[in-house]
């Protein structure tokens, strides 16, 4: 039996449009993700030893996996901040917004990145939901399928729908507060019904700045033109360094789902799942890297992961 995940027909958005009669985002972007036990990360020789995992069971499923360009690269740091109201407003209904720094020798490189995500286990609800800003600057729609383990139990797959939108936080073109509910509804449309107070601001969640240190492993080939880059994160908080979750991803992008070989996904399918039983030492079931974020101080939130 085929899981719903890999029938190409669910992805299609169909003649729908948004309000303003543009055709709804569809999905481009398929990216599998197994979250880890943070504290399994103590050196860049951790994500070598898992690199070590991912190539076992990438020869059991017969893919192809290509580390040679990676071969000598150095972890990328990158600052990750959450903002959302006291309450996780945003999180309880399925939104995310966070600002991202990436960091080259200790010091900020390249202008502050905002993502804004709606993330959702239903594709018909993720894709009406206009992600779109209101900004003059140039901004990037990305909605993924997202791959990620059973919640209660390794060897199997679920799926989350996540509609993005990337944008540079230019001082030239964008110089607003986005703590401002105001602002954020004026800059985000989709959130005007959701943060109604004038006076209601967004904060950092669990006053955390985390740290992300990334290191690309390579490039998964499932044949038939599926290509996948793959790479390793460990998140921990800036200051006293505690490790929150570490993550193993690989994403491939594409025109149409359907263009996609029905073999090569089900080779795919079969890697996530080997993948999780050979790196089961390893895995943090139930949670995200966002959740594990939110959950930091206890009373987790509500969401749709």
């Amino acid at each position: 039996m085929v899981d719903h995940h890999l029938n190409p027909a669910r992805h299609s958005a169909g003649e729908r449009f948004y309000a303003d009669g543009h055709p709804l985002d569809a999905v481009h972007y398929l990216e599998a993700k197994i979250i880890l036990n943070g504290m399994r990360f103590t050196s860049v020789q951790s994500f070598r030893d898992f690199e070590k995992i991912v190539r076992k069971a990438a020869k059991q499923a017969r893919v192809d996996f290509e580390t040679e360009s990676c071969e000598g690269l150095r972890p990328q740091i990158r600052e990750v901040l959450f903002l959302d109201t006291k309450e996780f407003a945003l999180y309880n209904n399925a939104f995310i917004l966070r600002r991202r720094t990436a960091y080259e020798d200790g010091f900020p490189a390249g202008e502050q990145e905002i993502v804004f995500k709606f993330r959702h286990p239903d594709l018909d609800t993720a894709s009406q939901l206009d992600v779109r800003p209101s900004i003059p600057g140039m901004y990037r729609v990305k909605f993924k399928e997202e791959w990620l383990p059973q919640k209660e139990r390794i060897g199997g797959a679920r799926s989350l729908y996540s509609h993005n939108v990337e944008f540079k936080l230019n001082p030239l073109n964008f110089s607003e507060d986005l703590t401002s509910a105001t602002t954020l509804v004026e800059v985000f449309p989709a959130l005007r019904s959701l943060l109604t107070g004038e006076k209601e601001h967004l904060e950092l969640v669990n006053r955390t700045a985390v740290e992300e240190v990334l290191q690309q492993l390579g490039t998964l080939d499932f044949g038939k033109g599926f290509e996948a880059a793959s790479n390793v994160a460990v998140w921990r908080t800036r200051g006293d360094q505690h490790q929150l979750v570490g993550e193993f991803s690989f994403q491939c992008k594409f025109q149409r789902r359907e263009d996609l070989s029905a073999r090569a996904l089900l080779r795919c399918d079969e890697f996530f799942k080997l993948l999780q039983h050979e790196a089961q030492d390893w895995i943090s079931l139930g949670t995200t890297k966002t959740g594990a974020v939110y959950r930091l101080k206890g009373n987790p939130p509500q969401s749709h992961e």
